[in-house]
């Protein structure tokens, strides 16, 4: 795992410092007033999202690789519901903070 304090991007670390302390309300200082996201693609409620699959099931990122600008990651995630899967994550950064994120599972290692 690599610790946050290697992530390139300022506002996708504070984004992830933020979920993995399970604090709502330093996710959302993390992002836009009017941040969106998707998860495999479809649109999902930011709040609703956030709230079931990371704070109600106590969420956890724990970052396993980067791209160089840091907005692309793959991370093995953990929550209560589902336990720990590999996922991967793109980032959308506006105004140094969060304004759009994707998630999903990561592709499978070949």
């Amino acid at each position: 795992m690599m610790p946050t304090s290697e992530l390139v991007d300022p506002a996708v670390r504070a984004f992830i410092d933020a979920l993995n302390a399970n604090d709502p309300a330093a996710v959302r200082a993390a992002m836009i007033e009017n941040a969106t996201m998707t998860d495999d693609g479809t649109p999902r409620q930011l709040g609703d999202w956030l709230q079931r699959e990371a704070f109600d099931t106590h969420g956890r990122m724990d970052v396993t690789q980067q791209s160089p600008d840091g907005h692309d990651l793959l991370v093995d995630y953990t929550n209560d519901q589902w336990g720990t899967m590999a996922t991967r994550w793109h980032f959308e950064v506006r105004d140094h903070r969060v304004a759009h994120f994707d998630t999903g599972q990561a592709p499978a290692a070949s």
